[in-house]
C-alpha cells in the first residue's frame, strides 16, 4: 500500500481512512500489509502493517555502518531493511539532493513543491517494489498514483487505486489540470478502482471517462473509540453548542454554516456556534460572522487534533457538515459515535449509508437552520437522533469494509491469472 499520511500524524481524513481500512483488513486474517508513507515519525501503531518511510529508503549507495544507520533511522525502521532496500537501487540518483544515507528527504505534509515530492515518492517506490514481494499494489489517493504505477511496471502485479476524493470535489469543478492528469493516469493504469461512495464512483465514470466495470464502491467506516474518549466530561453548561469541524475550505461549505447560524440566532439567542478547523477560508468566515453581527456567538478554535476533537464533540449539542461536495465524510460518524445528533448535506457520500441523521441540501440554509433549532428545542428529537445514531454507528465497521476490499483483491488477482 502506498499512502501519504498515517495516524497519529494526520492532516485530514485520508490518514484516518487509511489507518481504519488497513486495520480492518488485517482483522480479517491472512494479510501481510506493507504500508509506505513519505515520512513516518516512529510513534505509529505497530502490529497490523509494516510501515516503510520513503525518507528512509536509499536511492543511491552509501557505505554506512550498522550502528550509524540504527542511530539515524532505528526509531522508524529496522536497519536491516535499509540494507535490503540498498541492494535494489536501480539507477544512479546521485544528481538529486540526497542525505548522508542516500535517501530523499520528505516533508510528510502537503508542501508548495508537492508535485516534486510526488515524483520523488514514485522514484522510491521503484526500490521498495523491487525489494518487497507482493500479490497486489494498492495506492491511496492521487498523490500516490504515480508510485503505484511505477510499482506495477516493476513487478507486473495488479494495481488497485483508492479514490478518497477527486479534484472535482476539492475545486467545485474548477480542476487543476496537473492534478487531473495525475488522477486520470492513475485510473487508466489501474486494474481496479475503489471509491469511497457511489457519488465518487459516478464522478470517476462521468468526469474521467472510466469503464464502469472496473469501478466499485467501498464505503468508509469508523474506528471504535477508546473508553477514555467516550468518558470525556462536558466542559460547557447552560448554553447549547452547534459545531462545524473540518477544513475551512470551499469544498466544506463553511459559509452555509454561518448563514444558518444567523437564522437560528434570530429565534434563539442562547446558542453558540463553533467552527473548528483551519483552512484558506478561515479569515473570510471570521469577517462574515462579524458582518452578519453574530461574532459574539461564534468561536473559531483553529485546527484540533486527537483527543481535542472528541472534547469538542462532547461539548456539542449538534454537529453539522454542510459540504458542497464530500466524497465520504468520516466526521459525522465520529460525532454520532460520541452521541452528537448530526446534520449532513445530501451532497456527501456518507449520506448514502447513514439513516439516523438529518439530511439537507448544502445550499438550503433555511432547512439547516430549522433542523438545528428543532434538535436544540425538542428533547425527544434530540434523544432519538443521539440513541439511534450510536446504535447505527456500531454496525458500520472497518472490518466489513476490509472484507469487501479483500474480495475485490481476489477478483482482480483471479482475472489477471486468467488473461
Amino acid at each position: 500500500m502506498f499512502g501519504w499520511e498515517f495516524p497519529p500524524h494526520i492532516l485530514g481524513g485520508l490518514g484516518t481512512a487509511s489507518y481504519g481500512l488497513t486495520k480492518g483488513m488485517h482483522a480479517n486474517g491472512d494479510m501481510d500489509i506493507t504500508f509506505v508513507i513519505p515520512k513516518p515519525w516512529g510513534d505509529e501503531e505497530k502490529g497490523f502493517a509494516r510501515i516503510i518511510g520513503a525518507n528512509s529508503t536509499p536511492v543511491a549507495w552509501r557505505d554506512v555502518n550498522w550502528d550509524y544507520v540504527e542511530s539515524r533511522i532505528g526509531k522508524v525502521m529496522d536497519p536491516q531493511l535499509y540494507y535490503d532496500l540498498r541492494d535494489h537501487i536501480y539507477a544512479d540518483f546521485n544528481y538529486m539532493r540526497l542525505n548522508d544515507l542516500g535517501c530523499i528527504e520528505f516533508s510528510g505534509r502537503y508542501p508548495d513543491n508537492l508535485i516534486e515530492e510526488i515524483n520523488n515518492y514514485s522514484i522510491v517506490a521503484g526500490v521498495i517494489a523491487r525489494t518487497i514481494d507482493c500479490d497486489i499494489i494498492h495506492a491511496h489517493d492521487w498523490l500516490t498514483y504515480p508510485a503505484g504505477i511505477h510499482a506495477k511496471n516493476v513487478t507486473g502485479k495488479p494495481l488497485v487505486i483508492h479514490v478518497h476524493a477527486t479534484d472535482y470535489d476539492r475545486s467545485r469543478g474548477n480542476v487543476n489540470p496537473t492534478v487531473f492528469a495525475i488522477e486520470k493516469d492513475g485510473m487508466e493504469n489501474a486494474d481496479h478502482i475503489m471509491c469511497v461512495s457511489d457519488l465518487t464512483r459516478r464522478t470517476v465514470i462521468e468526469k474521467y471517462g472510466i469503464n464502469p466495470d472496473k469501478v466499485s464502491t467501498v464505503h468508509n467506516a469508523v474506528i471504535p473509540l477508546p473508553q477514555e474518549y467516550l468518558d470525556i466530561k462536558r466542559r460547557t453548561e447552560g448554553e447549547k453548542v452547534v459545531t462545524f469541524l473540518g477544513r475551512i475550505t470551499m469544498q466544506k461549505g463553511p459559509e452555509y454554516f454561518v448563514e444558518a447560524a444567523v437564522k437560528v440566532l434570530q429565534k434563539d439567542k442562547k446558542v453558540r456556534f463553533v467552527m473548528a478547523g483551519s483552512g484558506d477560508m478561515m479569515d473570510d468566515m471570521i469577517r462574515l460572522a462579524a458582518k452578519r453581527g453574530i461574532a459574539d456567538r461564534f468561536h473559531f478554535t483553529g485546527f484540533l487534533r486527537g483527543k481535542e476533537v472528541y472534547e469538542m464533540l462532547r461539548d456539542s449539542d449538534v454537529y453539522i457538515m454542510p459540504s458542497v461536495s464530500e466524497p465520504f465524510g468520516i466526521s459525522p460518524l465520529e460525532a454520532m459515535e460520541m452521541g452528537v445528533p448530526s446534520i449532513i448535506s445530501k451532497q456527501s457520500g456518507c449520506a448514502e449509508i447513514l439513516d439516523n441523521v438529518i439530511k439537507t441540501d448544502y445550499w438550503d440554509v433555511d432547512a439547516m437552520a430549522d433542523a438545528i433549532y428543532s434538535i436544540l428545542n425538542y428533547p425527544a428529537m434530540y434523544k432519538t437522533l443521539r440513541d439511534k445514531g450510536i446504535e447505527e454507528i456500531h454496525g458500520i465497521t472497518w472490518e466489513k469494509a476490509g472484507k469487501k476490499v479483500i474480495d475485490i483483491y481476489k477478483q482482480v488477482i483471479a482475472s489477471r491469472n486468467h488473461q
